[in-house]
């Protein structure tokens, strides 16, 4: 049996001019992983999708976790679906950047405001009844599980197949790190435990930055071990949990 661990990229930079970028507690989260990791089990094989962001939170978690030299392995599989073109056909105003921010910082309570728009944003992608994005939700979804079974064949192909009758290889990952975002993360979870598309959006709201969540396979069966995992935040503070 071998563990595949989904990790929550740290806080990215909403509202600035580039998103895709780590916030001062985007990388300390990320630094507070890998400090914490010391105590856990030592991973074999470290991915990350092709974001900025991505790269950043694993490059932070290896710097303070001092393990063995582990290379970056990029997979576009785990890579975030474009959230501003989904905000921007939700509300065609929004594809000027500087006027969205400036609609969500006029609002009574920016927060709320923008995680509403946002839910429905994401109910008029995922509903199939428009044609005018670049990605569609089911070929986002596809992608997302095709990177998953993609790794899993390479990392440990004796368990990728149930029945294979092979004996697993001592090169074969034990313990595969993935630093992704929430939407890959929750189309994942969803699809494990065969949960609708609503529901998984309702997982993505509550992921928190540098969560993890933790998949065990063996032999064709891959099985949920625990979501979500914020400990080494709690610990560090309430004000380090952050979800964005």
């Amino acid at each position: 049996m071998a563990a595949l661990y989904l990790i929550r990229h740290g806080q990215a930079s909403f509202g600035q001019a580039d998103y895709d970028q780590l916030s001062d507690k985007g990388y300390q989260q990320a630094h507070l992983l890998g400090e914490h990791w010391r105590a856990l089990a030592a991973p074999d094989k470290c991915y990350c999708g092709q974001l900025l962001r991505h790269g950043q939170s694993a490059d932070a978690f290896l710097s303070a976790y001092r393990g063995k030299d582990l290379p970056l392995l990029k997979h576009p599989g785990f890579n975030e679906f474009n959230h501003l073109e989904v905000l921007a056909r939700y509300n065609p105003r929004w594809r000027d950047y500087q006027l969205m921010n400036a609609d969500i910082a006029g609002q009574e309570n920016p927060p709320a405001f923008l995680r509403q728009s946002f839910t429905q944003a994401m109910q008029r992608w995922i509903s199939g009844a428009y044609d005018d994005y670049q990605q569609t939700w089911p070929q986002f979804k596809q992608g997302c599980l095709d990177g998953l079974q993609q790794v899993i064949a390479r990392e440990s192909p004796s368990l990728a197949a149930k029945g294979s009758g092979a004996k697993a290889a001592e090169t074969e990952a034990k313990n595969i790190l993935v630093f992704t975002s929430g939407g890959p993360i929750s189309v994942i979870i969803g699809h494990i435990l065969g949960l609708g598309d609503q529901q998984a959006l309702t997982i993505s709201q509550q992921l928190a930055n540098t969560g993890v969540s933790k998949l065990l396979f063996s032999q064709g069966r891959l099985n949920i071990d625990y979501i979500n995992n914020y400990r080494h935040l709690e610990i560090a503070g309430k004000e380090w949990v952050t979800l964005s």
